[in-house]
């Protein structure tokens, strides 16, 4: 583990930087940039912050949706192992598993990547 400054807070301080000073002194396209810039320095951010404990929780949602007959471990491999078991479509109690995994993977992507989008209400999705 480094040191502090960790790197969540050095992404952090350069976002505030891009954001309060760069971008207030900078205009037409380039300002636009300097926006993109220091968003894309949140999103690490959190990521840097975040995005262990929700890959670990991902890997463990995806074995408990597939159930005791995961084949692997590995969290690209589950995923796949999910896709497939779906579209096979005929397995009811694993599509009502897979949803809520995957409802609670995506908040869990989304609390990163744009936060505030991850309380959106999904099941009003449904069609009825």
């Amino acid at each position: 583990m480094q040191d502090r400054p960790t790197s969540a807070e050095l992404l952090e301080t350069l976002a505030d930087l891009l954001e309060k000073q760069v971008m207030t002194a900078t205009q037409g396209p380039l300002r636009h940039q300097v926006r993109v810039a220091g968003n894309l320095c949140r999103i690490l951010e959190r990521e840097a912050r975040l995005g262990g404990t929700q890959d670990d929780r991902e890997n463990e949602l995806l074995r408990m949706a597939l159930g005791p007959n995961a084949e692997t471990a590995d969290t690209p491999e589950l995923n796949a192992e999910l896709a497939e078991a779906l579209k096979r479509g005929q397995d009811p109690e694993l599509e009502r598993r897979a949803w809520q995994a995957l409802l609670e993977i995506v908040r869990g992507k989304l609390s990163i990547a744009k936060p505030g989008h991850d309380a959106y209400d999904f099941l009003a999705e449904l069609p009825e």
